[in-house]
């Protein structure tokens, strides 16, 4: 039965031209997750205008014009079942002003598919991309050299890419040997769903192959519950429903739960996913559920639902090892961008700068610099300028993890190592 497959939340990052949605559509495609009706249909109607060779371009956006026109193709959604797994595709624009939603997305992923064009390579929005993906804790990734058709499927371009991205991988501190990568035209299909006779000098696997060559993550439901929140409803004659998605731990109907850092609390009476009640949610569920004794104003977006006898840790100040990926200055003490964590933004000041690391090694480079700049992998102390939940990325990885933002772009991104509580 497709539905007790594991589960495995998928990103797909890129850059914006360099084929994401195609990549999507096609995976859908292959895997029975459109209907071929469906695809006959703009099939038809795409050779019938004289453009046949851009069906699959029409399906793509023929399906978001019949979404839009409010026909139920569930592929906003997007979910598709390889022989071994049943994955959710979490959609993350390749657009600069969306790398927020991307930050979220891939939080939320268990492994990446990251498409880099043949034609361009790695652009520097790449480099961004494979950054937040690697330090927002995606361990998994695949590299598909996208556009193979448009470069006459020459080993010689395909090997240029793949070198230039595995040092970008390298940068960030990736083992480039241990990600797979695949030369591949979504728009024909070639090395999606079967190997290409036009790339006979490839020896690897299709993406559908290395897709199913994932592991499956840990869903660790013998943590207490951390449940960051992503919305709160009210909904006449329920009541207040926050939204968000079970990080750690359960969620059971009848439980007492804190909600930090608003310093509420409730008691869980129903939960629902897809407008179905349900038992419990564990780990990777998205789900709203309604709670007793709390006001639609007590909880917002960036609380963190936990037990009552283990609630989330609420910071004063923490220490966190963080790398900067793009600053157009330098960091000093006393600097307050945003921080992105789980579903929280709070502006964080730097308060002290420990040592900067030696990336290769991991030894202290620099007691106490006076700034850090691009490049520079550093300890660092910062204190919250509001109350935030931030908890031990060692114990709680989902919520230990952020990325720091300013000026519209993302300039660092690290993981909590300490925490003074509040």
């Amino acid at each position: 039965m497709a539905a007790d497959k594991p589960h495995i939340n998928m990103v797909v990052i890129g850059h914006v031209d360099h084929g994401k949605s195609t990549l999507v559509g096609r995976l859908l495609l292959e895997t029975g997750a459109i209907e071929p009706h469906i695809v006959e249909k703009f099939k038809k109607q795409a050779a019938e205008k004289g453009k046949g060779s851009f069906y699959f371009a029409w399906v793509m956006d023929g399906l978001k014009e019949e979404r839009e026109r409010g026909v139920t193709i569930d592929v906003a959604h997007k979910k598709f079942y390889t022989d071994k797994y049943f994955f959710t595709v979490i959609d993350a624009p390749g657009h600069r002003d969306f790398v927020k939603n991307m930050i979220t997305g891939t939080s939320q992923a268990d492994c990446a598919i990251i498409t880099v064009s043949a034609i361009e390579g790695p652009q520097a929005q790449t480099k961004e991309h494979v950054f937040l993906a690697t330090t927002l804790g995606v361990k998994q990734i695949i590299i598909v050299v996208n556009k193979m058709d448009a470069v006459d499927f020459d080993e010689a371009k395909f090997n240029e890419v793949k070198a230039a991205t595995s040092k970008l991988l390298a940068m960030v501190g990736a083992k480039p040997d241990t990600v797979p990568f695949i030369p591949a035209s979504a728009l024909t299909g070639d090395n999606v769903a079967k190997l290409s006779d036009k790339t006979p000098w490839y020896k690897g696997k299709t993406v559908l192959q290395a897709l199913d060559d994932f592991k499956e993550t840990d869903r660790p439901v013998d943590k207490p519950l951390r449940m960051p929140i992503q919305d709160v409803y009210t909904i006449t004659g329920i009541g207040t429903v926050p939204v968000g998605r079970v990080e750690t731990g359960v969620l059971k109907p009848n439980m007492k739960i804190s909600f930090q850092p608003s310093n509420k609390v409730g008691e869980v009476k129903s939960i629902e996913m897809h407008h179905e009640v349900l038992p419990k949610a564990e780990p990777g569920d998205n789900v709203g559920f309604n709670v007793r004794n709390i006001a639609k104003n007590d909880v917002r977006r960036g609380d963190v639902a936990g037990p009552v006898d283990n609630p989330p840790t609420v910071a004063k100040s923490f220490t966190a090892q963080i790398a900067v990926l793009n600053h157009p200055s330098v960091i000093t003490i006393g600097y307050t961008p945003v921080f992105h964590c789980h579903t929280a933004q709070v502006a964080c000041r730097f308060v002290e700068l420990i040592k900067t690391i030696d990336p290769k090694t991991g030894q202290p480079k620099e007691e106490n610099p006076q700034f850090l700049k691009t490049g520079d992998i550093a300890l660092v102390r910062v204190e919250p300028t509001r109350p935030m939940v931030i908890e031990n990325a060692k114990e709680f990885p989902q919520l230990g993890r952020f990325a720091i933002r300013d000026m519209g772009q993302t300039v660092a991104a690290g993981m909590c190592v300490d925490i003074e509580k509040r």
